[in-house]
């Protein structure tokens, strides 16, 4: 372990990093072909005659993280968590700043598409297939992700359309699909905080795994007591601001102090 901090291999640079949301007013020509042209080609004057408002989610921000860590991503409702994570999967444009990251980042998120009409069964296929998984893989470990979830433990829900799982059952069973896999970067929006204590332990015990094979663990959570237990370290976001960057329990005791014990 000693030789792995030593390296300090980078994973995720994200270097004064500003995400801009614009939401649309009701603006004259709107859904017209020539009010659409208009926004590509003179973007500021369009925004101001649709009557644009522009919300700044997240304000330069700026970390590097390494290969082997474990980083909690925390901070009040509407702080830019989701969003931050988003935009380092790439699925989100920064509007100033850059976000480099070594190998391919995995979200990981509670409404991660999988098909309500298919079955379990036939999700950890697709789902496995999506991660880049071959057939054989898959089929290697298929009762693996499915005993990890827990989804059969009250019954043959396996083969049941997902339509018809609690939605915390079809976060468990998102979460054994993804965690199957070995990732460079791999990013969880809340799926620790679905499922008991057992699911939980067994998940966080995979996390751990996945840093042994030297990838890089964001998690998302209001559950302080998970990112005590999976992180030590922790980017604490506030109203889009990175408010601290610390070790784990020091940066929760603020947090915590900043939000009388709430998350």
């Amino acid at each position: 372990m000693a030789e792995h901090s030593a390296e300090k291999i980078p994973t995720v640079i994200a270097d004064k990093v500003d995400i801009v949301y614009r939401v649309y007013g009701t603006g004259a020509g709107r859904g017209s072909a020539t009010a659409a042209l208009n926004r590509i080609l003179r973007p500021k004057k369009a925004e101001k005659a649709a009557g644009v408002r522009r919300v700044h989610a997240v304000k330069k921000v700026s970390f590097v993280a390494y290969k082997g860590e474990a980083i909690g991503l925390i901070g009040t409702n509407g702080s830019g968590k989701s969003t931050l994570l988003k935009a380092v999967a790439g699925l989100l444009p920064v509007e100033n700043g850059k976000i480099y990251t070594d190998g391919q980042p995995s979200l990981l998120g509670v409404n991660a598409a999988l098909m309500n009409d298919l079955t379990g069964e036939r999700n950890v296929h697709l789902g496995g297939l999506a991660m880049g998984m071959s057939r054989e893989q898959i089929r290697e470990r298929y009762q693996e992700i499915v005993d990890f979830s827990g989804i059969n433990e009250k019954g043959d829900f396996i083969t049941l359309p997902m339509r018809t799982y609690s939605s915390g059952m079809a976060a468990r069973l998102r979460f054994s699909i993804a965690a199957a896999k070995d990732h460079d970067v791999l990013l969880i929006d809340e799926a620790l905080a679905t499922g008991d204590r057992a699911f939980q332990k067994r998940s966080e015990e995979r996390i751990r795994e996945l840093r042994k094979h030297a990838g890089t663990v964001f998690l998302v959570s209001h559950n302080n007591n998970s990112i005590r237990d999976t992180c030590e370290r922790v980017l604490w976001l506030e109203r889009g601001v990175l408010r601290m960057d610390g070790p784990t329990e020091e940066v929760l005791e603020a947090y915590e102090a900043f939000t009388g014990g709430k998350s």
